[in-house]
Order: C-alpha cells, then structure tokens, then sequence
C-alpha cells in the first residue's frame, strides 16, 4: 500500500466529526472514561491540540459548566487575555445571546498605564475588564499575571469574577497562579500545571457555545 493510499476520503463536514471519533476511541483504549459533564469540553481541547494530558489535567469546580452555560444564556460576555483568543472564539453564536468578546491588551491606555506601573498590560487588562458592567467569563490562556490580578482584585473584596478559565501557558508562575484561582470559591475550569495556550482557551469557550 502506498502512502496516499492511507488518506481517509471525507467531506469536509465530516472531518471534525471523524477527529472525535478517533478521540474517543484513543480514551478507550486507554481505560479513560470522561465524567458526562465535562466531556465536551475536554475533548475540544484535546481536538485542539492532540494532547490527551487534558483528559487528566483539566479541572472543574462543581457544575462548572453548566454554571458557564447559565452565564451565557444570560448574556455573558468573554473577556481575554490575547487577541488570539479572541479571533478563535465563536463571536456569532455568543453574540445570539447578547455577548460579546474583548480583549483589551492593545489599547494604547492599557499600555501606558501598564508602564507606569511596572506591571504586565494583561495585569492591567482584568482591572480594565472589571469594569464591564456586566457578567463576565475570563478566557486566559496565555498570561499567569491576569489571573493575579484578578485574583487580588477578589481577595480584597474589589471584584467578584462571575467565571475563569484559566490555562495559561509557560513556565513562569504559570502554575502558582492557576492554584490561586482554585483555590477561590470563583467557579473555573483550570488546567493544571504548565499546559495551556490561547488556542485552549477559545476552544474551551467554543465547547461551552456548542452545547447550548
């Protein structure tokens, strides 16, 4: 058999479909059956990224989802540390509920104010997104120090953060800052130790917009 005799020959609607097939058979094999709740989720991030540590590494506080899902329908909005993120998430189906997605790292505000502080412009960001006005789930996937920030801001009492996932990536308080945030009674779903990435983080927040 040749090489290209090996491509499976399927429509384009259907490879998304196959890719989780294969997902589900490769937790099989290995004896990982997924908790009904969060299933959905753990397999668009695995989808994502072909990494199966998500089907151990992935965290929820108690109905989690279902508590995101509750937030959406109410017109929640997305707030993210990147606008990678942002690009990733499904604006249009969030949008049917009256949310929308922000990432406020570029303003030029942000910026300065960052600067003058001696602080990252996703530390500034959370300060910036507490001032929405209106319920928000945090999509971090890429800065620890947004999730500091959002965690001192709820330790002195300055801001209640309604949701956070929380999955930044790297090697740099990465992990530190994701036991903050479960170690809050905020709800979240975390990824524990250094794994993470914006790209888990939209599909993260896209797994939550499709089991509406």
């Amino acid at each position: 058999m040749e090489l290209i005799d090996k491509i499976e020959r399927l429509l384009p609607s259907d490879i998304e479909k196959r890719s989780f097939e294969i997902i589900g058979e490769e937790l099989n094999k290995m004896g990982i059956v997924l908790p009904v709740e969060n299933e959905r989720v753990i397999k668009r991030a695995i989808h994502t990224s072909a990494d199966f540590d998500y089907a151990r590494t992935l965290k929820f506080s108690k109905d989690a989802v279902k508590t995101a899902c509750n937030l959406i329908k109410n017109g929640a909005d997305i707030v993210t540390d990147t606008n990678m993120g942002l690009t990733g998430i499904n604006k249009k189906t969030l949008a049917k509920y009256g949310g929308e997605v922000h990432c406020f790292m570029a303003d030029e505000d942000v910026a300065a104010e960052a600067k003058e502080k001696g602080v990252t412009r996703a530390y500034i960001s959370m300060q910036r997104a507490a001032k929405i006005g209106k319920p928000v789930i945090f999509a971090i996937g890429n800065a620890p120090t947004a999730l500091v920030s959002l965690y001192e801001m709820y330790k002195s009492n300055e801001f209640n953060p309604d949701f956070i996932i929380g999955v930044p990536v790297g090697f740099v308080n990465v992990e530190v800052s994701k036991e903050l945030i479960m170690s809050t009674d905020i709800p979240y779903i975390v990824n524990e130790g250094r794994k993470g990435g914006s790209n888990i983080a939209a599909a993260i927040c896209n797994a939550l917009l499709y089991q509406m």
